[in-house]
């Protein structure tokens, strides 16, 4: 490795915003990522308000996750086939006229359950679009020995909207009203889409082969052969499947510790909290030579916190158990971003993404199923300290039959990925404006 790389690699995360189109794209991920979770938020009080039923508010949550694994690779197969950055005006111009259109039916007073099923399930498959082409629009935006800090800011940026936006949501709902909360989620969209709109960075078109069955196929088949990143999704869909805590947040918050309604939602707002701080930590320190590492020991962390949690007698350890579960997931969640990206060719991207993005939204919800089971037979406590002990021992056992994912250096995983790249006749999808220097390449908005 040069000493360029090293001086880049020993700075600051936070020193990576000085690339323009990064910049811009980041700060609008956030005005946009704050309207999703406030739009989340109405939603949900909205079809609650209509029907008073859990069963259809939690039908809301299934009908999302159906339509987001149900067109996940197809999403990753067109980020990987068109150009990203014209894929991302798309799917934002899409989202935010399907929040007008739930704004203004809402306006009208003639809004049905089933229609906003409907909007709900279009939004979610339009975001399986939108995922994958943001996901792999980044790495071409900074250069490679920058990327794991550049993964860290945006998963600082998702934590503070996700801990944030529910509760300007709410305010908002009381303020401005449920189409006033609608519309100013459609306006955040207009923050990305003029980040997009300024980017001065130009791509190489990637390279498909076949048709996008073809292209779906040959990810899956990539994904396989690499055991670093089969190794990165599986550990993440087995610690989500493995540590549930939304599942049993209610009966934690109802029948052990007894913190009604009020300690219910301290209870949810926690790992987000936990999730910013953590953040914030990884965002101030300099990238870690071993990402592998630091991902196993976080998900290690984030079991110990879910076993802490289910041990609890009181309201404030709880709370600090789940912060610190938090923390430790936003940690290996970036670490995974930075993993995923650096050890797939640029052409593969987006199908790469699609497929832990189906994996990481299966994971969660099969994993309130099993926690409630296991609840069922043997008590929330022993429930939620089995899952995090199980979570320690798949993370640990993970790790070691792994290695490749664990132990790899990132300038080992810089060179295996330049090499795939040369095989598949690809420069790294690099950028023409000088605030990208040191990746390589031409060409124009494809």
């Amino acid at each position: 490795m040069s000493g360029v790389d090293n001086g880049a690699r020993r700075r600051l995360p936070v020193h990576v915003l000085r690339h323009r189109d990064y910049r811009y794209i980041w700060m609008g991920q956030f005005v946009s990522m704050l309207g999703t979770q406030m739009h989340a938020a109405a939603l949900s009080w909205q079809v609650y308000q209509m029907t008073g039923s859990a069963v259809q508010l939690g039908l809301l949550g299934l009908i999302r996750a159906i339509a987001v694994m149900s067109t996940s690779l197809l999403g990753g197969a067109v980020a990987d086939a068109f150009n990203r950055r014209r894929v991302l005006l798309v799917t934002q111009a899409m989202l935010m006229l399907l929040s007008a259109a739930i704004a203004v039916v809402t306006m009208s007073g003639s809004v049905t359950i089933w229609f906003l099923y409907v909007i709900a399930a279009l939004a979610a498959a339009t975001s399986a679009f939108d995922g994958p082409a943001r996901a792999a629009l980044i790495p071409g935006l900074v250069p490679r020995v920058e990327l794991a800090p550049a993964m860290s800011l945006n998963m600082l940026v998702f934590s503070v909207a996700r801990m944030v936006g529910p509760a300007v949501g709410g305010i908002a709902v009381a303020q401005v009203g449920l189409s006033g909360t609608y519309w100013l989620d459609a306006g955040s969209f207009l923050f990305v889409i003029a980040a997009l709109a300024m980017m001065q960075t130009r791509l190489e078109p990637p390279v498909v082969r076949g048709n996008h069955l073809e292209a779906i196929v040959e990810g899956l088949q990539f994904i396989r052969r690499t055991p670093v990143i089969w190794g990165v999704i599986l550990l993440d869909f087995l610690a989500t499947l493995l540590g549930s805590t939304v599942g049993l947040a209610p009966i934690f918050a109802t029948d052990v510790l007894k913190i009604g309604p009020e300690g219910f939602g301290l209870l949810l707002s926690a790992p987000a909290a936990g999730a910013v701080l953590g953040g914030v930590l990884i965002s101030l320190v300099p990238q870690p030579e071993r990402p592998g590492m630091v991902m196993v020991g976080a998900v290690v962390g984030y079991g110990a916190g879910l076993m802490l949690f289910g041990a609890s007698t009181t309201l404030l350890v709880a709370l600090l158990a789940l912060a610190g579960a938090g923390a430790a997931d936003s940690i290996s969640v970036a670490m995974r971003a930075v993993i995923r990206n650096l050890a797939t060719p640029d052409p593969l991207l987006g199908r790469v993404a699609a497929a832990h993005s189906a994996m990481a939204m299966g994971g969660p919800r099969l994993g309130e199923f099993q926690s409630g089971v296991m609840a069922g037979a043997v008590g929330p406590r022993i429930a939620m300290i089995a899952g995090g002990a199980a979570v320690v021992v798949v993370s640990l056992a993970m790790g070691a039959l792994v290695p490749k994912m664990s132990r790899s250096r990132l300038d080992e995983l810089d060179a295996e990925a330049a090499a795939r790249d040369q095989r598949w006749g690809h420069g790294g999808g690099a950028a023409t404006t000088s605030d990208s220097a040191g990746q390589a390449g031409s060409g124009g908005d494809q």
